[in-house]
């Protein structure tokens, strides 16, 4: 599922770096945070556990942009005045409750945190801050919609995730902090004062996902005193890579690219192709292909971070709880091949990815060609198999080469996807070479 296409951020950021002054630190570079890999420290081990065992996640753009319902980056993409954006906060009117059914749905679904945009790029604030009226206690809902969130999460018994956008199109000094030093230290202690006050007003949190750094590096919005300040508010929570430090984890978007190096990662996608609610957007993901995703996250040892976004009034999309309800469903039978997943090391079939726990190799069937399947060059003896879904046993032979499972059902007894488990006599690896080079070959005109 690889996106290889040029990101708006990165685009962005490119810019930015291109025209940077150096007589401030300032520049940002075209990289979405600090891509230097590296292992775990213990402290850092500690903070994750919970988070590599929980695996998947919610997450939800909501704010003014949700009521224009024509992407996120609309005002900038459209060039909306400011004055002319601030009016949809007229319309941003989230009902009483939606919180509650944002984190049902995520229970529901098998997520087990949720991370809410606190403050996107068009600098509206969704909490109580005293640093700005431009909020949702003074506008639009008139609510602390953070608090509702926040308390939505807990009663789920799900952890608690703000996101923050560095960037800002609406402060006066969003932009020009990047050649007015002046403008610089202000910006600088306002950003440092939202985050202050997002961590101290509600209780524990758990993750804080910094986004887009532009127009400032690490030394401009100095991150490191910014990080120190958050670990002594928050002493257990994980911090992302995109205030241009590495953080504890990385954030690869819309596409699932493994970490090396021992390091945490964590794939963001959206449902369709917006973050915030786009009333025209029908390109919407399948189960299916939702599903894989988080099969492809686990093998490789990452998370998968699902957004939804939701209307105006907080409601959310049909389409999206379609999806996310045929996704429940299926973790509701197959969640543990996913929460309890080790590193897993096959994955080449042509209707078939993989996960692993221990010995148990996990064949999640996608493509169900019915009666028969098959694994090439595992090189691990198969002591068992059985449908996962029903239980029912499955009969194999094996040799060298291959394995295969024969007498399966002619239509798949599970959907989106059905996953059969295969216990081996040690952990499961897969050799596809050693089939190519080695598997007997006939003599030509045999």
């Amino acid at each position: 599922m690889m996106d290889t296409s040029i990101s708006r951020r990165k685009l962005l950021m490119g810019a930015a770096s291109a025209t940077a002054l150096t007589a401030l630190p300032h520049a940002a570079s075209a990289e979405d945070g600090d891509p230097r890999p590296h292992a775990e420290t213990s402290d850092q081990k500690r903070r994750l556990a919970w988070w590599h065992q929980a695996k998947f996640g919610m997450f939800i753009h909501f704010g003014l942009y949700s009521a224009h319902a024509r992407h996120e980056w609309a005002m900038e993409d459209e060039a909306i005045p400011v004055a002319e954006y601030e009016k949809f906060a007229d319309f941003y009117k989230p009902k009483p409750g939606c919180a509650r059914e944002w984190a049902r749905l995520a229970k529901s679904t098998g997520m087990k945190y949720m991370v809410l945009t606190t403050k996107h790029h068009e600098g509206f604030c969704n909490w109580d801050t005293k640093l700005t009226n431009y909020n949702s206690v003074h506008l639009g809902p008139q609510r602390d919609i953070v608090r509702e969130y926040v308390d939505a999460a807990r009663a789920e018994g799900l952890r608690v995730g703000f996101y923050y956008s560095l960037m800002d199109w609406h402060h006066p000094d969003g932009a020009r902090c990047q050649t007015d030093a002046a403008a610089r230290r202000r910006f600088v202690d306002y950003t440092h004062g939202l985050i202050r006050e997002l961590l101290t007003n509600y209780g524990t949190i758990d993750i804080l996902w910094y986004d887009v750094a532009w127009p400032l590096d690490a030394a401009g919005w100095e991150s490191e005193r910014m990080n120190k300040m958050v670990f002594e508010l928050q002493p257990n929570i994980i911090v992302n890579n995109r205030n241009k430090l590495p953080g504890d984890f990385s954030t690869p978007e819309q596409k699932i690219v493994a970490e090396e190096g021992g390091r945490a990662w964590e794939s963001c996608m959206t449902l369709n192709g917006s973050w915030g609610y786009q009333r025209a957007d029908d390109s919407w993901k399948s189960a299916k292909t939702v599903v894989r995703n988080l099969i492809d996250c686990a093998r490789d040892g990452g998370n998968y971070l699902l957004n939804i976004g939701p209307m105006a009034d907080g409601s959310v999309p049909i389409e999206s709880v379609r999806v996310l309800n045929e996704v429940g469903a299926w973790m509701r039978t197959n969640g543990d091949t996913i929460y309890r997943s080790d590193l897993c090391q096959p994955r080449r079939s042509n209707y078939a990815s993989f996960t692993r726990t221990g010995n148990t190799l996990y064949m999640h069937v996608h493509y169900w060609p019915g009666s028969d399947v098959s694994i090439g060059g595992l090189q691990a003896k198969a002591l068992s198999a059985k449908l996962l879904k029903t239980g029912a046993p499955v009969t194999f032979t094996q040799d060298a080469y291959r394995l295969h499972l024969t007498g399966l059902p002619e239509h798949a007894p599970d959907s989106p996807v059905t996953t059969i488990a295969i216990e081996c006599d040690k952990v499961p690896t897969q050799d596809n070479i050693f089939v190519r080079k080695n598997r007997p070959r006939r003599g030509v005109g045999v």
